[in-house]
C-alpha cells in the first residue's frame, strides 16, 4: 500500500522558507526535542572540562536559589567549540541540580573577548536550546563585575538576542559588596584574581569602563615636597 503523501506549492518570489515543509515532522520532533533524550548527550567525556571549573555548582543564594558559579576567566574560548560547551552545561545542569530554581553568578573579572568569551550569538543558541523546564528554573543572573562593553551590548542587542525573559534576569552587580546583599559569604567560591580585581575598583571604580583616572599612579608616589624636606635636613647636618 503506498504512503500517503501531500503537495505544497509555494511561489518563489514571496520569500517563503520553504524548509520547514520539506522536512518530515518526526524529524523535526527528533532535532527540536534532542534534550528530551539521554542517549543525545552519550557517553562523552567532561573530566577535561571539570578540571577548568568555569561551571561549577556552590551553595544558595538568599533566596533558595542553587548557585552555578561561571568564572569567564577560566573558560577557554578558542579550544571549546560551542556544540561541546552546549552539551557540557546540559550535562551539568541536568546531573547536579535536576529540579528546584537555580541562579548563575557569572564573574567577569579581568575576562579578554578573544580568548574567555564564546560570544553573545552562541550563548543565545545555547540558552534556546535548553529545554523550557530549565529555562523556567533560572531565575536570576548575577554578572559580577560588568564592563563598559558587556553593559552596551546587552543595552543595545539584548532585548533582541536574549530571548526567553533571560534579559530581564540580569542583575549588574559592580561590587563584592554588593554580591554579598544577595549571597552569603561562603556560598561562592571567589578566585583571588576576582578579589584583586575588586580592590583596584575600590580605588580606581572606572577601571571596568576603560576610564583610569591615575594612569601613572602619581598618587602613591611621595609627594615633592617631602622629598626636599628630607634632603634639605640633609644638607644641613
Amino acid at each position: 500500500m503506498a504512503e500517503d503523501f501531500s503537495v505544497v506549492v509555494l511561489a518563489s518570489d514571496l520569500g517563503v522558507d520553504a524548509r520547514p515543509f520539506l522536512t518530515r515532522t518526526d524529524e523535526v520532533d527528533e532535532q527540536e526535542n534532542w534534550h528530551d533524550c539521554p542517549q543525545y548527550l552519550g557517553d562523552e567525556d567532561f573530566a577535561d572540562l571539570d578540571l577548568l571549573h568555569f561551571f561549577t555548582l556552590q551553595g544558595s543564594d538568599k533566596s533558595g536559589n542553587r548557585i552555578f558559579r561561571v568564572v569567564g576567566k577560566f573558560f577557554p574560548a578558542r579550544v571549546v567549540s560551542a556544540e561541546r560547551l552546549k552539551k557540557y552545561i546540559f550535562q551539568k545542569i541536568s546531573n547536579e541540580c535536576p529540579e528546584g530554581p537555580f541562579c548563575l553568578v557569572y564573574m567577569h573579572s579581568t575576562v579578554q573577548k578573544d580568548e574567555n568569551s564564546p560570544g553573545i550569538t552562541i550563548l543565545r543558541w545555547i540558552y534556546e536550546d535548553l529545554p523550557s523546564e530549565i529555562k523556567e528554573r533560572l531565575q536570576v543572573v548575577y554578572f559580577v563585575h560588568p564592563g563598559l562593553r558587556s553593559r552596551l551590548v546587552i543595552a543595545t542587542l539584548g532585548r533582541l538576542l536574549l530571548t526567553g525573559g533571560l534579559y530581564w534576569k540580569i542583575k549588574y552587580v559592580s561590587r563584592l559588596q554588593y554580591l554579598w546583599e544577595e549571597i552569603k559569604k561562603g556560598e561562592v567560591e571567589v578566585p583571588d584574581f576576582v578579589n584583586n580585581h575588586d580592590n583596584v575598583l575600590e580605588h580606581r571604580p572606572l577601571t571596568d569602563y576603560g576610564i583610569e583616572p591615575d594612569p601613572f599612579h602619581l598618587t602613591e608616589v611621595q609627594s615633592s615636597s617631602f622629598s626636599l624636606n628630607h634632603y634639605e635636613n640633609r644638607w644641613v647636618s
